[in-house]
């Protein structure tokens, strides 16, 4: 109840404003977002990469409106790979980018009438290929981020597209959705790089598990496919127990470190990304910025009841 109803607050107008212009969240913002500026973000990669882990840095934002804030976006990720590249950090950081900030969603023409893609699809395809094409010159790699179930079968048909002409471009798959294992079986091909997290987006149970114990399965089975496979599986997860079962899995299939990479987020369990790095493992670190960046700060309340209890403490004490 409480998850659904950070997640339905997510979409609330009057409470963003109240986060927004309530300075006592600063401080559990920061835990979770590295700023609003690029100059935030290399920041915290670089501190990151200091600590032997690598990062994936997404510029927030979705459900743009209009073509101007696309190619605002797409201005945005130049102007980062190209800072990546100037500071040397682009070795150990990609970038992750989400279609509904590149125009998948905006309003066109059905599908059926220009070629089977929609003027959205279209437009988010365009904005992700010039991305992608600078991607290489910076040094560095691209994942299209997955969003709620409705982007589903677009995002998908974009990364393969994408995948024509730039094949390291990574995609993401949640695991709470039932249609993923399929997806995933789809996916587990030579040299793709998958990455698997639970999932965080307020979705209909017909669409995905709503029991922690459902979604937690079809995450192991998902996760028995890459690894059985030639993918380069991703994994994105903070559970004790999924981290100890890749770790298995990993051993079963032969994998060397390098052969696969946990995924965490940014201020969430810090000490077991070090934890992880130190034992040889490839970790990768998920660091967010922007202004853009209530609905993915209220899903990560949603994701933990001690996230909110932190947040509340902080709205009611001064320190």
């Amino acid at each position: 109840m409480l998850r659904s109803s950070l997640l339905a607050a997510s979409r609330s107008a009057t409470l963003r404003r109240f986060v927004e212009h309530n300075p006592l969240a600063a401080a559990v913002v920061a835990r979770f977002v590295a700023g609003t500026e690029p100059t935030d973000a290399l920041g915290v990669a670089g501190e990151l990469a200091g600590q032997g882990l690598t990062v994936s840095l997404d510029r927030l934002g979705e459900s743009v409106t209009d073509t101007g804030e696309v190619r605002e976006t797409v201005t945005a990720y130049r102007e980062l790979l190209a800072a990546l590249a100037d500071t040397g950090l682009a070795g150990n950081v990609e970038i992750s980018v989400k279609l509904s900030a590149l125009g998948l969603c905006l309003p066109g023409r059905p599908r059926q009438e220009h070629g089977g893609i929609a003027d959205g699809e279209r437009i988010a395809l365009d904005a992700a290929r010039q991305i992608c094409r600078a991607a290489p010159s910076a040094g560095t790699t691209v994942t299209v981020d997955m969003e709620d179930h409705t982007t589903v079968d677009a995002t998908l048909r974009t990364l393969r597209e994408l995948r024509a002409d730039f094949p390291w471009v990574g995609g993401v798959l949640q695991a709470y959705l039932r249609r993923t294992e399929t997806d995933c079986a789809e996916l587990a091909t030579a040299g793709s790089r998958v990455r698997l997290c639970k999932g965080a987006y307020r979705e209909p149970d017909s669409v995905a598990f709503g029991r922690k114990t459902d979604v937690d399965l079809s995450y192991i089975r998902c996760l028995k496919t890459l690894m059985s496979s030639k993918a380069y599986p991703m994994i994105a997860t903070h559970d004790p127990r999924l981290i100890a079962i890749a770790e298995a899995l990993a051993v079963e299939h032969g994998r060397a470190p390098s052969e696969y990479e946990f995924q965490m987020l940014h201020g969430v369990r810090p000490e077991e990304h070090r934890r992880l790095a130190e034992s040889g493992h490839t970790v990768r670190v998920y660091v967010p910025y922007g202004r853009d960046w209530y609905p993915y700060f209220m899903r990560r309340l949603a994701e933990r009841p001690a996230n909110v209890g932190f947040f509340l403490r902080s709205l009611v004490t001064r320190s």
